[in-house]
Protein backbone atom coordinates (compact mmCIF):
# COMPACT_ATOMS: atom_id res chain seq x y z
CA UNK A 1 0.00 0.00 0.00
CA UNK A 2 2.76 2.50 1.22
CA UNK A 3 4.39 1.78 -2.86
CA UNK A 4 1.26 2.01 -4.40
CA UNK A 5 0.65 5.39 -2.83
CA UNK A 6 4.60 7.10 -2.98
CA UNK A 7 3.67 6.00 -7.05
CA UNK A 8 0.21 7.68 -7.14
CA UNK A 9 2.33 10.83 -5.32
CA UNK A 10 4.79 10.44 -8.02
CA UNK A 11 2.45 10.31 -10.91
CA UNK A 12 0.48 13.79 -9.29
CA UNK A 13 3.89 15.28 -9.34
CA UNK A 14 4.92 14.15 -12.86
CA UNK A 15 1.57 15.42 -14.16
CA UNK A 16 1.80 18.77 -12.42
CA UNK A 17 5.30 19.24 -14.14
CA UNK A 18 4.61 18.28 -17.39
CA UNK A 19 1.78 20.95 -17.30
CA UNK A 20 3.18 23.25 -16.05
CA UNK A 21 4.06 26.31 -19.17
CA UNK A 22 7.32 26.03 -20.11
CA UNK A 23 9.75 29.95 -19.91
CA UNK A 24 9.92 31.98 -22.97
CA UNK A 25 11.84 33.98 -23.58
CA UNK A 26 11.01 37.71 -23.61
CA UNK A 27 10.62 38.20 -27.13
CA UNK A 28 8.83 34.91 -27.61
CA UNK A 29 6.19 36.22 -25.07
CA UNK A 30 5.82 39.47 -26.50
CA UNK A 31 5.40 37.97 -29.69
CA UNK A 32 2.56 35.68 -28.75
CA UNK A 33 1.06 38.58 -26.87
CA UNK A 34 0.40 40.95 -29.97
CA UNK A 35 -0.05 38.01 -32.16
CA UNK A 36 -3.20 36.82 -30.08
CA UNK A 37 -4.32 40.78 -29.35
CA UNK A 38 -4.52 41.68 -33.38
CA UNK A 39 -6.53 38.34 -33.28
CA UNK A 40 -8.81 38.89 -30.61
CA UNK A 41 -9.47 42.37 -31.94
CA UNK A 42 -10.16 41.74 -35.20
CA UNK A 43 -13.04 40.29 -33.84
CA UNK A 44 -14.25 42.77 -31.44
CA UNK A 45 -16.53 45.45 -33.09
CA UNK A 46 -16.73 47.54 -29.67
CA UNK A 47 -18.20 47.50 -26.23
CA UNK A 48 -20.24 48.68 -23.69
CA UNK A 49 -19.30 49.04 -19.62
CA UNK A 50 -20.10 50.24 -16.85
CA UNK A 51 -17.50 51.40 -14.37
CA UNK A 52 -17.44 52.51 -10.23
CA UNK A 53 -14.68 54.91 -9.30
CA UNK A 54 -14.16 55.73 -5.91
CA UNK A 55 -11.44 58.68 -4.44
CA UNK A 56 -10.18 58.83 -1.31
CA UNK A 57 -7.90 60.69 0.91
CA UNK A 58 -8.24 59.75 4.15
CA UNK A 59 -5.87 62.63 5.48
CA UNK A 60 -8.39 65.02 4.96
CA UNK A 61 -11.58 62.11 4.97
CA UNK A 62 -12.70 63.30 1.81
CA UNK A 63 -14.95 60.38 -0.49
CA UNK A 64 -16.30 60.64 -3.80
CA UNK A 65 -17.96 58.48 -5.97
CA UNK A 66 -18.67 57.72 -9.73
CA UNK A 67 -20.64 55.60 -11.56
CA UNK A 68 -20.06 55.96 -15.36
CA UNK A 69 -21.38 54.61 -18.52
CA UNK A 70 -18.20 53.98 -21.31
CA UNK A 71 -18.68 53.06 -25.01
CA UNK A 72 -15.89 52.14 -26.59
CA UNK A 73 -16.23 52.46 -30.67
CA UNK A 74 -14.69 50.08 -32.66
CA UNK A 75 -11.75 52.42 -33.39
CA UNK A 76 -10.87 52.17 -29.97
CA UNK A 77 -12.42 55.12 -29.34
CA UNK A 78 -14.52 55.66 -26.10
CA UNK A 79 -17.46 57.85 -24.70
CA UNK A 80 -18.04 58.57 -21.24
CA UNK A 81 -21.45 58.96 -19.53
CA UNK A 82 -22.10 59.78 -16.36
CA UNK A 83 -24.51 57.87 -14.60
CA UNK A 84 -24.15 59.25 -10.88
CA UNK A 85 -21.67 60.72 -8.32
CA UNK A 86 -21.91 61.84 -4.90
CA UNK A 87 -19.41 62.74 -2.06
CA UNK A 88 -16.46 64.89 -2.10
CA UNK A 89 -17.02 68.33 -4.41
CA UNK A 90 -13.67 68.87 -5.16
CA UNK A 91 -12.78 65.78 -7.11
CA UNK A 92 -16.57 65.83 -8.97
CA UNK A 93 -16.13 68.78 -10.40
CA UNK A 94 -12.58 68.85 -10.75
CA UNK A 95 -10.70 65.26 -10.77
CA UNK A 96 -13.49 63.19 -12.21
CA UNK A 97 -14.12 64.71 -15.17
CA UNK A 98 -10.27 65.08 -15.91
CA UNK A 99 -9.81 61.76 -15.40
CA UNK A 100 -12.64 61.25 -18.60
CA UNK A 101 -11.41 63.57 -20.32
CA UNK A 102 -7.59 62.11 -20.09
CA UNK A 103 -8.65 58.57 -21.10
CA UNK A 104 -11.08 59.82 -24.15
CA UNK A 105 -7.61 61.62 -25.50
CA UNK A 106 -5.48 59.34 -24.79
CA UNK A 107 -8.12 56.56 -26.51
CA UNK A 108 -8.29 58.82 -29.65
CA UNK A 109 -7.06 56.42 -32.91
CA UNK A 110 -4.21 58.89 -33.69
CA UNK A 111 -2.94 58.66 -29.78
CA UNK A 112 -3.62 54.96 -28.81
CA UNK A 113 -0.84 53.28 -30.49
CA UNK A 114 1.61 55.78 -28.45
CA UNK A 115 -0.30 54.07 -25.18
CA UNK A 116 0.25 50.47 -26.10
CA UNK A 117 2.25 48.12 -24.31
CA UNK A 118 4.18 47.00 -27.84
CA UNK A 119 8.18 46.95 -28.57
CA UNK A 120 7.60 50.29 -30.69
CA UNK A 121 7.05 51.78 -27.05
CA UNK A 122 8.62 49.23 -24.81
CA UNK A 123 11.56 47.46 -24.07
CA UNK A 124 11.00 43.95 -22.49
CA UNK A 125 13.10 41.35 -20.10
CA UNK A 126 11.88 38.26 -19.06
CA UNK A 127 11.23 37.87 -14.83
CA UNK A 128 10.38 34.59 -14.01
CA UNK A 129 6.71 32.67 -13.77
CA UNK A 130 4.17 33.70 -11.23
CA UNK A 131 0.52 32.13 -10.72
CA UNK A 132 -2.59 35.49 -10.52
CA UNK A 133 -5.53 34.07 -9.98
CA UNK A 134 -4.31 29.94 -10.34
CA UNK A 135 -3.50 30.90 -13.67
CA UNK A 136 0.26 30.75 -14.60
CA UNK A 137 1.82 33.69 -16.42
CA UNK A 138 5.07 35.36 -17.95
CA UNK A 139 5.79 38.00 -15.81
CA UNK A 140 7.97 40.59 -17.98
CA UNK A 141 9.38 44.24 -16.78
CA UNK A 142 9.05 46.72 -19.18
CA UNK A 143 10.85 49.64 -19.57
CA UNK A 144 9.38 52.83 -21.68
CA UNK A 145 11.84 53.69 -24.65
CA UNK A 146 10.07 57.53 -23.90
CA UNK A 147 9.08 59.69 -20.95
CA UNK A 148 5.68 59.70 -22.89
CA UNK A 149 2.98 60.65 -20.58
CA UNK A 150 0.65 57.80 -21.47
CA UNK A 151 3.82 54.91 -20.60
CA UNK A 152 4.20 53.22 -17.48
CA UNK A 153 7.70 51.93 -15.67
CA UNK A 154 7.60 48.41 -14.02
CA UNK A 155 6.04 44.89 -14.75
CA UNK A 156 3.41 42.97 -17.07
CA UNK A 157 2.01 39.33 -16.11
CA UNK A 158 1.10 37.66 -19.44
CA UNK A 159 -1.33 34.64 -19.19
CA UNK A 160 0.91 32.13 -20.13
CA UNK A 161 -2.17 30.25 -21.87
CA UNK A 162 -3.85 32.94 -23.86
CA UNK A 163 -1.11 35.43 -24.12
CA UNK A 164 -3.06 38.14 -22.69
CA UNK A 165 -2.14 40.62 -20.67
CA UNK A 166 -3.82 40.09 -16.78
CA UNK A 167 -2.11 42.63 -14.80
CA UNK A 168 0.10 45.67 -15.43
CA UNK A 169 1.92 47.01 -12.43
CA UNK A 170 4.36 50.15 -11.82
CA UNK A 171 4.24 53.99 -11.89
CA UNK A 172 3.63 56.55 -14.80
CA UNK A 173 6.85 57.18 -17.08
CA UNK A 174 6.46 60.72 -16.14
CA UNK A 175 6.10 62.25 -13.61
CA UNK A 176 2.57 64.37 -14.37
CA UNK A 177 3.39 66.99 -12.01
CA UNK A 178 5.49 68.83 -9.43
CA UNK A 179 2.76 68.69 -7.14
CA UNK A 180 2.79 64.82 -7.25
CA UNK A 181 5.66 63.32 -5.45
CA UNK A 182 4.62 59.38 -6.11
CA UNK A 183 2.48 57.66 -8.30
CA UNK A 184 1.64 53.52 -7.64
CA UNK A 185 -0.98 51.68 -9.68
CA UNK A 186 -2.22 47.78 -10.33
CA UNK A 187 -4.34 47.46 -13.37
CA UNK A 188 -5.78 43.54 -13.64
CA UNK A 189 -7.49 42.13 -16.52
CA UNK A 190 -9.79 38.98 -17.02
CA UNK A 191 -11.45 37.13 -19.23
CA UNK A 192 -15.37 37.65 -20.31
CA UNK A 193 -16.51 35.59 -23.05
CA UNK A 194 -13.73 35.51 -25.92
CA UNK A 195 -12.39 38.73 -24.40
CA UNK A 196 -10.09 39.87 -22.14
CA UNK A 197 -11.24 43.07 -20.04
CA UNK A 198 -10.04 45.44 -17.30
CA UNK A 199 -11.83 44.33 -14.42
CA UNK A 200 -10.07 46.72 -11.43
CA UNK A 201 -7.63 49.23 -11.08
CA UNK A 202 -6.20 50.43 -7.80
CA UNK A 203 -3.57 53.48 -7.83
CA UNK A 204 -2.60 55.44 -5.09
CA UNK A 205 -0.78 59.36 -5.79
CA UNK A 206 1.08 61.21 -2.73
CA UNK A 207 0.52 64.68 -3.38
CA UNK A 208 2.97 67.40 -1.68
CA UNK A 209 0.77 69.34 1.35
CA UNK A 210 -2.06 66.88 0.52
CA UNK A 211 -0.80 63.34 1.50
CA UNK A 212 -1.69 59.90 -0.41
CA UNK A 213 -4.79 59.84 -2.01
CA UNK A 214 -6.37 56.37 -3.97
CA UNK A 215 -8.52 55.37 -6.54
CA UNK A 216 -10.57 51.95 -7.25
CA UNK A 217 -11.95 51.58 -10.40
CA UNK A 218 -14.48 48.65 -10.66
CA UNK A 219 -15.57 47.43 -14.75
CA UNK A 220 -18.48 45.34 -14.88
CA UNK A 221 -21.07 44.48 -17.41
CA UNK A 222 -19.61 44.29 -20.51
CA UNK A 223 -21.35 44.06 -23.91
CA UNK A 224 -19.87 43.17 -26.44
CA UNK A 225 -21.12 44.74 -29.71
CA UNK A 226 -22.59 42.39 -32.94
CA UNK A 227 -20.24 42.04 -35.57
CA UNK A 228 -21.66 44.65 -38.27
CA UNK A 229 -22.26 41.14 -40.61
CA UNK A 230 -24.18 39.61 -37.80
CA UNK A 231 -26.83 42.41 -37.97
CA UNK A 232 -27.04 42.06 -41.54
CA UNK A 233 -27.68 38.95 -41.14
CA UNK A 234 -30.61 39.21 -38.55
CA UNK A 235 -31.92 42.57 -40.18
CA UNK A 236 -32.26 39.92 -43.51
CA UNK A 237 -34.33 37.31 -42.04
CA UNK A 238 -36.13 39.83 -39.82
CA UNK A 239 -37.35 41.39 -42.91
CA UNK A 240 -40.37 40.65 -44.79
CA UNK A 241 -40.27 38.60 -48.04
Amino acid sequence: MIHNTFILALAIVMAASDSKPTLRTAHEVVAGMIARDSERQATLHGYTAIRRYVLENRSYHKRAEMLVRMTCLEDGSKQFEVVSSNGWGGARRHVFPRLLEAETEAARPDRRERSRITPENYTFEMAGMEYVRGRPAFVLTIEPKSRNEYLTRGRIWVDADEYAIIRVEGKPAKNPSFWVKSVHFVHDYDKDGSFWFPVSDHSVTDVRMFGATEMSIEYFDYMPNASPFALHEDAALRSPR
